[in-house]
């Protein structure tokens, strides 16, 4: 009788493999993210505005990819074989890396494509699959299935607190080598052990090879690797400023929205609602393209402008994109429940109100940055903790934005049409990267007292930029405008939703 009941009040096993294995491929992604831009900067020498670019390409690939992987895993793969391979991919990409830092300024850029290149692909296939079976360890509408996946998140955010502080503890080439062994850790762990915990409740194996890949789908998969390794090639192979990788990402973005709402079975309702999901997603453009300067901007902001000494200590630059998820680990629980007080009494706002208020607390994060850097001089450094301030103000941002908008997608879109609206979303985080790495290219050079040469200030829709408190108005005015706007829209979408004032409860998805 214990055997039987048990189940029911615990979560499998499985569950914690998984769990463990996430935890590590997040200790790489974001062990790698945190030193790539200064990576960038430092070792490759690469300006400012061009290692930018770069990160805002790789990172805005990274959400592209799972539609390529999560599709080849449905009709072919299995869920195994793919986090086998994206697996494999990001250590061989991380290693690239690790080779890349090493080899330096010359030799080290071709490096570092095939190094990206592998990433994004790995990632593709790696990324959708795991969160894919931790549903599958329960039975369809078992309770536990939220709880399972607060577990799970919480071992994404973390990886993501501790391999900042690893990978940018030393020397660049090591942090890219820490998160290739934290990738083969994850990679290990999940070969040896995954016949013993992936396994359902009702004893049958999950996430088995659906049949043998054929020979034109592996064609799809070494073309979409050379395609990737062009794009991220293409400016230097070229000499052109060209961005075909921002012009294929934002060329989705227009065109998805018009194959879908064009298909003829949607019903009024169904339209509505995939128009509120599409409206949304083109806010959270806003907010990521404002949220993602963490890697990119911020820390370059971290790293020449911030006071990071403590008791004659000097922090990394690194180790402020560990805030992010500490604070999310301890303010999820409560952000949980301050909707559920609210829903008690009717009071608890609708999804876009919700994405609304995320958005306006970026514009208040940038607002108190840029109260502590105006009239900040060339050589000044302002307190690490204005910085640890905005990192707190963003992450409750992310709580009231990014678990709402996926719980609103699951609600809204047509059971039939689920998965690609998800992917649609997920398409919108990717045009978001992309937008942030163009965005944090507008950061206004440093002038190097060793090498007294003109600086060239960025421009942003004809307003030229020359200093920090000038960058930091343009997140300020962007996402405040959006927040408003999006708050005057929020009671017409609530209408076009067609639903009832119910809103799901989960927790942060990373």
């Amino acid at each position: 009788m214990e055997q039987s009941t048990a189940p029911k009040t615990g979560h499998p096993k499985g569950l914690y493999f998984l769990f463990f294995t996430e935890m590590w491929e997040r200790f790489s992604y974001y062990g790698m993210r945190a030193i790539f831009i200064l990576f960038m900067t430092k070792v490759l020498l690469m300006k400012d505005n061009e290692a930018s670019e770069i990160y805002g390409s790789y990172t805005g690939l990274v959400y592209l990819t799972p539609l390529l992987g999560g599709y080849l895993c449905d009709k072919f793969l299995g869920n195994r074989r793919s986090i086998i391979i994206g697996g494999a991919l990001m250590a061989l990409g991380q290693f690239l890396m690790f080779l890349s830092a090493s080899v330096g300024a010359e030799g080290g850029v071709s490096i570092m494509w095939a190094a990206l290149t592998a990433i994004i692909i790995g990632n593709g296939f790696f990324k959708p699959n795991i969160s894919t079976m931790v549903g599958q360890l329960y039975p369809a509408g078992d309770r536990r299935i939220d709880s399972a996946f607060t577990i799970f998140y919480m071992g994404i955010n973390l990886g993501a607190f501790f391999s900042p502080l690893i990978c940018g503890s030393m020397d660049f080439k090591w942090g890219f080598l820490m998160a290739c062994v934290g990738m083969i850790v994850s990679l290990i762990c999940f070969v040896i052990y995954q016949k013993k915990y992936l396994i359902s409740e009702e004893g049958k194996e999950i996430g088995l090879p659906v049949k043998k890949l054929d020979a034109k789908n592996i064609m799809v998969i070494i073309g979409s690797i050379a395609i990737i390794f062009f794009m991220l090639n293409f400016k230097q192979m070229f000499k052109t400023d060209l961005d075909i990788i921002g012009s294929f990402i934002y060329g989705a973005m227009i065109l998805m929205p018009i194959i879908i709402l064009t298909d003829k079975s949607l019903t009024k309702t169904e339209r509505n609602r995939i128009i509120v999901i599409f409206i949304l997603a083109f806010f959270v453009i806003f907010f990521w393209g404002a949220f993602e300067q963490a890697g990119a901007s911020l820390t370059l902001f971290a790293d020449r402008q911030t006071n990071r000494t403590m008791f004659g200590w000097e922090m990394p630059a690194s180790y402020f994109q560990s805030v992010n998820p500490l604070a999310v680990i301890c303010l999820a629980p409560v952000f949980s429940l301050i909707w559920g007080f609210l829903y008690i009494r009717k009071l608890e706002p609708s999804s876009p109100k919700k994405m609304a208020l995320g958005l306006a607390l970026v514009a208040l994060g940038y607002i108190i940055i840029a109260i502590a850097v105006k009239g900040l001089g060339i050589s000044d450094k302002v307190s690490m903790w204005w910085l640890v301030a905005l990192y707190i103000i963003h992450s409750m941002g992310e709580l009231c934005l990014s678990p709402i908008g996926l719980s609103m997608v699951s609600k809204l879109a047509p059971l039939r049409l689920s998965s690609l609206m998800m992917g649609t979303w997920f398409l919108a985080n990717a045009a978001a990267n992309k937008f942030a790495g163009t965005l944090s290219a507008l950061i206004p050079p440093t002038p190097d007292p060793a090498n007294p040469v003109p600086l060239e200030f960025p421009s942003f829709v004809g307003f030229q930029i020359t200093n920090l408190y000038e960058f930091f108005m343009v997140f300020i005015l962007m996402t405040a405008a959006a927040a408003g706007i999006l708050f005057v829209l929020s009671s017409w979408l609530q209408k076009m939703m067609n639903e009832g004032h119910v809103e799901a409860h989960v927790e942060e998805l990373r």
